[in-house]
């Protein structure tokens, strides 16, 4: 058996860098970026304030 508590370690060590990932493939669209997730926008807004995430809106190039 894994020691307890792993599922939140690894859940900590994984989520900020995939919303920041998102984020940036979706110019800061935090919509875009909870479809693409496949969360509520609410949710990830939620997320965005614990994990202490900045977010900046890019233009897109195209």
């Amino acid at each position: 058996m894994p020691p307890a508590g792993v599922y939140n370690r690894i859940l900590r060590e994984v989520e900020a860098p995939l919303i920041e990932i998102a984020l940036d493939a979706t110019g800061g669209n935090q919509a875009k970026c909870a479809d693409l997730l496949g969360i509520n926008r609410n949710t990830l807004r939620k997320k965005i304030t614990e994990l202490d995430i900045r977010v900046t809106r890019r233009r897109k190039l195209m």
